[in-house]
Formats: structure tokens, C-alpha cells, sequence
């Protein structure tokens, strides 16, 4: 997976259990796509603890998924139902369609 794409699923999924100083250097550089030098003048601490702050967040993110597995479930069930959406299609059977289009949909 693009790492740009995991961290971003990792955010979504666990970054509401990052400290909200974590959250708002995390979202500048990675989801802003801002630049080192352009968050510390942003939050007042140097390139270097912006770079240590990303790091440890990742690390975060990436233990709350080694521990609850939730990304890779949902990366999963979308997948499966996907399949089904398919297998549902070739067979003629709209309403099945429908009813994996919209649980595509909410996840």
C-alpha cells in the first residue's frame, strides 16, 4: 500500500487518540502536504521536532494497528463486498447491487 494512503487511512481510523498538538502538526505535514520548515514557523518548534513529531505519530498509528487490526479489516470487508458486487452484476441481481453499492458507500 502507498504510504501516502496508509498513513492517511491509519489517521483516519486512530488519529482522533493523538494528542490534538500531535493532530495538528500531523495533518499540516502529511494531509496539508506543508513542509518541514513551513511547520515550525507554523508551530513554533524546529524542523527537526517536526520531523521527530511525524515519526513518533507514525509510530503511534502503527501500533494502534498492529494491536486492533481495523484498517486492515475494513480494507478487507471492502474487498470482500466488492466481490460480491461483482459476482452480483454478472448474475442479474440489481437489488444485491444496490444494497453492496451502499454499504461501499458508508465504509
Amino acid at each position: 500500500m502507498e504510504d501516502f494512503v496508509k498513513h492517511t487511512l491509519l489517521y483516519d481510523f486512530y488519529g482522533e487518540l493523538l494528542t490534538e498538538r500531535q493532530k495538528q502538526i500531523y495533518e499540516s505535514v502529511v494531509l496539508e502536504d506543508q513542509s518541514l520548515r513551513e511547520a515550525s514557523e507554523e508551530f513554533g518548534i524546529s524542523r527537526q521536532g517536526v520531523h521527530d513529531m511525524i515519526r513518533r505519530c507514525n509510530t503511534i498509528l502503527d501500533g494502534y494497528e498492529t494491536k486492533l487490526h481495523l484498517v486492515e479489516r475494513f480494507l478487507t470487508i471492502r474487498k470482500e463486498v466488492s466481490h460480491i458486487r461483482s459476482i452480483a452484476g454478472a448474475s442479474g441481481l440489481q437489488e444485491i447491487v444496490d444494497l453492496t453499492d451502499t454499504i461501499l458507500d458508508e465504509l
